[in-house]
């Protein structure tokens, strides 16, 4: 550091106070006066001026070594100061390029970090994905389970006699649903070409033909899976559900070729493109500025299922002696019937809460928990609306209606039960239960024979809860829109909630409902219609008075108890 204005005053100072010393012992000896004291005197300032000489002398070489270890140590400083930001930077770039890299279950597959093309995956991506994975495997099992249930269901509902071509129907479903969603169905819903985060024609994708690009090759051995494995899965089971659901509209009268293949159809196109359209970022997902409100599919799924089998019950017309001997075409077997609507209301768990497409934070978990909790006071409520309908309007208690009222009150709330609170669903499936009776009285009275009341069930009841999603949104109360946000809302700038978007979300539903009944009856006409022009739809009165087991079935009949029959 330089020698400041008072280290040189200092020194000074201290050459002053030396020389007065002197002054002042000579003095006291006497000897100032003298010629050889004053001699004297002058040698004693000599020394003393070349003391102070030396001094200064010193000083300067020391301020120039301060000088020097000054400018040593500013160069040192700034030297470690770009080492240190050249160490960021490069920090900053490696996990800028580590983060934006694609993970691999191998890894990086480059050992220098800067030639890398993919990243090995988080500690927090991996325990994630493995949760999700675990959640949609589980509930799309569930889901699978409910053919099952609508297979007693159907069974139970429909004559003894043709049990077993009711259930060889609902074991087609599945297989040649899953052969359908494999060829054509999953790339028609789910695969691209995307524009940003919306189908690029917004009406369906044309790519992953036959699962294509699901697992891909590395080279040297490896195989990179993708999550499309896991989301074919989920979503193969609802798929079938859709097509089950017309199994049960068409039932006792319908021969088997004829209904394998509007089931291939069915699964491979008619209601893939109506996912298209919706979970897959079609059209009516930006329909408007909110887009439409379905979460597990009471329109998407039921209601084009309900559709398909009224077009099909129309087409194939009623069942022989349906309506001149009415009392032959009861239920025979209220015990089946009971048993699949356990375990169709089991089943909607998955259906369902498994519809939250995953179960990686507490926000999901508790989105799932409010999904169950709005699914079985809706299912519980529509069974007892039906029942009491029933009971005053038969003055008997009727299990068949309870049971087709618990499914009423499911349907209704699978489109809101991600948006509505418990008591909104309480509401929801009163007036579902209360719809499906009309319904169901509607279509006797116009002689449309519906064996199951699939379209009064999953029709109409589809398209109700549709709409409830939009009427009776959890931001109602407060006049803003929830919709997709979950326990959110529709916000601008991220800050404020829109206020009075419900409409949109009204506006938007209805045209989900419009679209989806459109497009399904249209197209189930196109494939129903000329097989009963044909003669391949619908069976011969003589069939259908001996029964499908007896004809066409080995051994002849499902029961070899004589009771049963």
């Amino acid at each position: 550091l330089p020698i400041s204005d008072c280290e040189r005053k200092a020194a000074i100072a201290a050459a002053m106070i030396r020389l007065a010393s002197i002054c002042l012992v000579g003095l006291a000896s006497g000897q100032v006066a003298g010629d050889d004291s004053q001699e004297a005197m002058r040698q004693q300032v000599a020394e003393l001026e070349r003391l102070v000489a030396s001094q200064h002398e010193q000083l300067l070489a020391k301020r120039e070594q301060m000088k020097e270890a000054k400018s040593f140590l500013l160069e040192a400083v700034q030297q470690h100061k770009q080492e240190n930001e050249a160490a960021r930077r490069l920090t900053a770039a490696a996990a800028t390029t580590t983060t934006t890299l694609p993970p691999s279950i191998h890894g990086p597959d480059n050992t220098d970090p800067t030639k890398a093309t993919t990243r090995a995956y988080t500690d927090l991506e991996n325990t994630k994905g493995a949760l999700n994975h675990m959640w949609l495997i589980l509930c799309g099992a569930l889901v699978m389970f409910m053919q099952a249930g609508f297979a007693m269901v159907e069974s139970g509902c429909c004559r003894a006699k043709n049990v077993q071509n009711i259930l060889l129907k609902n074991l087609t479903d599945v297989c040649m649903g899953t052969l359908g969603w494999w060829f054509s169905g999953w790339a028609f819903a789910y695969s691209g070409p995307y524009d940003g985060d919306y189908k690029a024609n917004g009406f369906m994708g044309h790519e992953s033909w036959f699962g294509s690009g699901f697992l891909e090759y590395k080279g040297s051995g490896q195989f990179e899976p993708t999550t499309n494995m896991m989301n074919w899965f989920f979503q193969w089971a609802f798929c079938s559900a859709a097509a089950t659901i017309v199994s049960g509209g068409v039932a006792e009268r319908v021969n088997f070729p004829g209904y394998c293949i509007f089931s291939f159809v069915m699964t491979a196109f008619i209601y893939p493109v109506v996912v298209a359209w919706t979970w897959g970022y079609g059209w009516l997902a930006f329909v408007n500025t909110v887009g439409y409100m379905d979460f597990a599919g009471s329109g998407i799924v039921h209601m084009a299922g309900g559709v398909g089998a009224l077009t099909g019950a129309i087409i194939a017309g009623p069942r022989a002696g349906r309506w001149e001997r009415p009392d032959d075409f009861d239920p025979h077997s209220l015990p089946l019937i009971v048993l699949g609507t356990f375990i169709l209301w089991f089943g909607w768990y998955g259906f369902n809460c498994g519809s939250t497409l995953g179960m990686e934070d507490i926000a999901t978990g508790m989105m799932a928990a409010s999904v169950a909790m709005n699914t079985t006071i809706a299912a519980a409520t529509g069974g007892l609306t039906v029942f009491l309908l029933r009971l005053a309007l038969l003055k008997k208690y009727d299990i068949g209606g309870f049971c087709n009222g618990c499914l009423a009150g499911l349907v209704s709330i699978t489109a809101p039960c991600g948006n509505v609170t418990c008591s909104s669903s309480f509401v929801i499936a009163i007036i579902g239960g209360c719809l499906y009776q009309l319904v169901s009285m509607v279509l006797r009275k116009l002689k449309v024979d519906d064996p199951i009341d699939a379209f009064a069930v999953h029709g109409a009841c589809g398209a109700w809860g549709t709409m409830a999603a939009a009427f009776f949104d959890w931001g109602a109360p407060f006049n803003t829109y929830s919709g997709w946000s979950g326990f959110s809302c529709y916000k601008y700038e991220s800050t404020e909630c829109y206020v009075g978007w419900r409409w949109k979300g009204v506006m938007a539903n209805s045209a989900e409902v419009l679209a989806i009944a459109a497009w399904v009856a249209f197209f189930s006409a196109l494939v129903f219609l000329p097989l009963r022009l044909g003669g391949f739809l619908r069976a011969s009165d003589d069939v259908q008075e001996a029964g499908f087991d007896a004809k066409k079935h080995s051994p002849a009949k499902a029961y070899t108890m004589e009771t049963a029959a």
